[in-house]
């Protein structure tokens, strides 16, 4: 029999509790986020009494003794203020500004419904019955949806992912992107002084950096860089690179593409731990403009506040959870470790270890370190204190790796399902676009016009080597009703229902 259920009284007195403890709770963090002004109400009001209690002589006497301080004395201290004020200006870092940024959005003739999926391996895996059932289980569980897109070599059967092919989706995916920024933002190829892109798996001699330079015939004394090899995290450490490089050189326009082209990537072997990617991985790319003016302080979306990087690679399983290798039949592919989910695990508790006393309020602080002494004091056994992330910022950019990646970062985090929306749809509509998705991500928040001004954001992204990457931004300005972008078209039918496992 089940038991009866609770009385209205009792239903009533969990709700006053649960309310009672809900104050509790915000009146101590408002308490300790605000302690310095509650230490100094008193020793102010303290000061104005004993003013008050002053006779006029007295206040004349002391204005007077201020008065008769000699010209070396005024001279020294206004010597002083003034070179304490030059020191403060100029060893204060550059602003960084997220002018705008553009995603690009593959055609219609690129996408892969789960069907075509499927019957693509069937003829490309005939001989191997397993690897296909395997890479079905896999899609219906991996939160993809319909309208993902694969560039046209891999549309071939067999694939044709030769050096041409792959060049022309590079082309395609950076100059869209790029074309479409310069549209948004008016800038032209001229004032562009920092070039950095980065993609992983591809990478081209002359390179890709070389390419755009010959594109948009970008000046000669331009400063680029091409990162590769970094992962999926790549793109927050070109934000990082860009943002040292403008802190050095004034006055500068720094231009960033995060990109993975996927044609020669595309694994053709049966090994299952190198059929992932096949599953998840999809076309993609971003273009972002930054810059150290202070004249777009006021266009700009964003400022960049701060970024933290996180390395593992000193452990040889971390080191090798993400590998390029070849399978015992010559292919090459990317192995991804069963124990991939254990070393993102550790990678995050390093960065958010890193970047909570940076952005979190005094309170959480505060509960952070008492749980911590009393576990090394008193009792292991305590259950550790996991700080509350929602009162630093307001979105959350999580890297739609795929939804394990998602799940395991809501879970540690202690996140609502409508903090990681942004990174689920992205995963839905567009795939794992590796570095790029966190744009993805960004534009899904304005295009729902959830940006206001003053919001922070919390970019995350995991990487081979093993690293964890974090980016916080702070809007400068509310995104009101963006007409183009990678969502235009479909953002009224998100969120949509993702279920568990997705029957093919």
């Amino acid at each position: 029999t089940s038991a009866p259920p609770p009385s209205k009284e009792r239903r009533m007195s969990r709700f006053s509790g649960s309310v009672k403890l809900k104050y509790v709770k915000l009146g101590y963090q408002y308490l300790v986020n605000h302690i310095l002004t509650f230490l100094l109400i008193p020793i102010m009001a303290g000061a104005a009494v004993e003013i008050l209690r002053l006779g006029p002589h007295e206040i004349i006497a002391v204005w007077n003794s201020l008065l008769r301080l000699d010209a070396v004395q005024i001279l020294c201290s206004a010597f002083l203020i003034i070179f304490i004020a030059t020191l403060y200006v100029t060893s204060k870092p550059r602003s960084i500004y997220l002018v705008d940024y553009a995603c690009y959005k593959p055609p219609v003739t690129c996408r892969v419904p789960f069907s075509t999926f499927m019957e693509h391996s069937r003829l490309i895996l005939k001989d191997n019955p397993k690897s296909v059932d395997f890479q079905m289980r896999i899609l219906e569980r991996s939160g993809l949806g319909e309208e993902t897109c694969l560039p046209p070599a891999i549309h071939y059967i067999p694939p044709k992912p030769n050096m041409e092919a792959a060049r022309g989706e590079a082309e395609v995916v950076i100059f869209s992107s790029i074309d479409a920024l310069m549209k948004k933002t008016g800038i032209k190829p001229k004032d562009i002084d920092i070039l950095i892109v980065n993609c992983s798996l591809f990478s081209p001699t002359p390179s890709l950096s070389a390419m755009i330079v010959n594109k948009y015939k970008l000046r000669s004394n331009i400063r680029s860089f091409n990162l590769s090899g970094m992962g999926c995290s790549a793109g927050l450490i070109s934000i990082d690179l860009a943002r040292d490089l403008l802190q050095v050189h004034p006055n500068s326009y720094a231009l960033v593409i995060s990109t993975e082209i996927i044609t020669p990537n595309y694994y053709q072997g049966s090994e299952r731990a190198m059929l992932l990617p096949n599953c998840l991985f999809r076309m993609g790319g971003a273009a972002i403009l930054l810059s150290n003016k202070r004249r777009d302080g006021g266009r700009a979306k964003y400022r960049l506040v701060h970024v933290v990087r996180t390395h593992k690679g000193a452990d040889d399983k971390a080191y090798k959870c993400v590998y390029e290798q070849e399978d015992p039949q010559g292919k090459v592919g990317i192995n991804l470790s069963k124990d991939l989910m254990v070393i993102a695990g550790e990678a995050l508790k390093s960065n958010i270890t890193t970047i909570g006393p940076l952005v979190l309020p005094a309170s959480e602080q505060l509960l952070f370190l008492v749980t911590l002494i009393g576990r090394k004091i008193f009792n292991p056994k305590w259950k550790p204190y996991i700080p509350d992330f929602k009162q630093a910022f307001e979105h959350f950019c999580i890297h739609a790796g795929g939804r394990a990646v998602i799940d395991e970062l809501q879970k540690n985090l202690q996140l609502s399902p409508e903090h990681v929306e942004a990174s689920r749809m992205t995963l839905h509509r567009f795939g794992n676009t590796s570095s790029s998705s966190l744009w993805y991500e960004l534009a899904y928040v304005e295009a729902k016009n959830r940006m206001k001004k003053g919001d922070r954001v919390w970019q995350i992204a995991f990487g081979s080597g093993f690293k964890c990457n974090s980016a916080v931004w702070k809007c400068n300005t509310t995104v009101k009703n963006p007409v183009d972008g990678p969502w235009s078209d479909c953002i009224e039918r998100y969120p949509v229902h993702i279920p568990e496992i997705v029957k093919l």
